[in-house]
């Protein structure tokens, strides 16, 4: 016997720890899917604010996902084929959004449209505690997971046919809408569902800078906390159980472009 196939103390308590992680959480997902009945989520995902937290949820997750996707194709496609000056220094600041605890960024958000530069662009477009809010709340965290997503894509792409396109005349912009950008196309997807998962789970920004307004700026991850902070545990469940289903298709989705997030 090969000594790869050889009983292993080792790969054993490996192997448990995996076991023992993923029962805990398929437990915890158990115990919330028996909670309730299925008439009971049924009524709750069927009322008239469920629908419009689930409406708008859709709409601001996708307009986050594809502002996330147009900026994180150029910025880490710049940080992974270039180096210069402060680039490690970039790199890092990139990481921000994902390190900062969510309320904190709510918060920067809201300091921000209060100044005089916030201001003008508020003029210009309303955002605090307004549907455009929720969809910039989202967007300043998930964009950051975008782009880590797409910057293992390009740092796994060979720059080898970029440099080809290069020497048969095509300027670095061509090479890369002709050459790279296509090649990358399935992690462009991946990035942006990354982005979309996270944006519909994103609270403490949205609640700090655009508030929870039923009928107005709430969504599904602040329908959750009206429902909990009344008491309404099984409205609160329910939800929570929409959000579960839909996260799991947006990771089956990502998971079945081969692109490793």
């Amino acid at each position: 016997m090969s000594p790869a196939r050889r009983f292993s103390p080792f790969w054993t308590v490996l192997g448990l720890v995996t076991a023992a992680y993923l029962g805990f959480w398929l437990a915890m997902l158990v115990a919330t899917a028996t909670y309730t009945s299925a008439d009971g989520v049924a009524k709750v995902l069927l009322s008239r604010e469920i629908l419009y937290a689930t409406a708008l949820s859709l709409v601001t997750c996708t307009a986050s996902a594809l502002l996330s996707a147009l900026v994180a194709v150029p910025v880490a496609y710049l940080m992974s084929r270039r180096r210069f000056p402060g680039h490690a220094f970039i790199d890092a600041a990139l990481d921000i959004p994902i390190v900062l605890p969510p309320m904190v960024v709510g918060i920067c958000l809201l300091i921000f449209f209060q100044t005089r530069a916030g201001g003008l662009i508020e003029q210009a477009i309303p955002l605090t505690y307004t549907v455009g809010g929720v969809i910039v709340a989202q967007f300043v965290i998930a964009a950051a997971f975008a782009i880590r997503t797409m910057r293992n894509v390009f740092d796994h792409l060979s720059p080898r046919p970029e440099q080809v396109a290069l020497t048969l005349g095509a300027s670095p912009g061509r090479a890369f809408w002709h050459v790279t950008l296509p090649a990358a196309r399935s992690g462009v997807f991946a990035a942006a569902s990354v982005a979309w998962a996270r944006s519909l789970g994103e609270f403490g920004p949205v609640l700090v800078f655009a508030g929870a307004t039923r009928m107005k700026t709430e969504v599904l991850p602040t329908s959750v906390w009206l429902a909990w902070s009344v008491g309404e545990l099984e409205q609160g469940v329910a939800v929570s159980l929409l959000m579960i289903v839909i996260s799991m298709i947006v990771l089956a989705a990502v998971k079945a472009t081969g692109e490793r997030v």
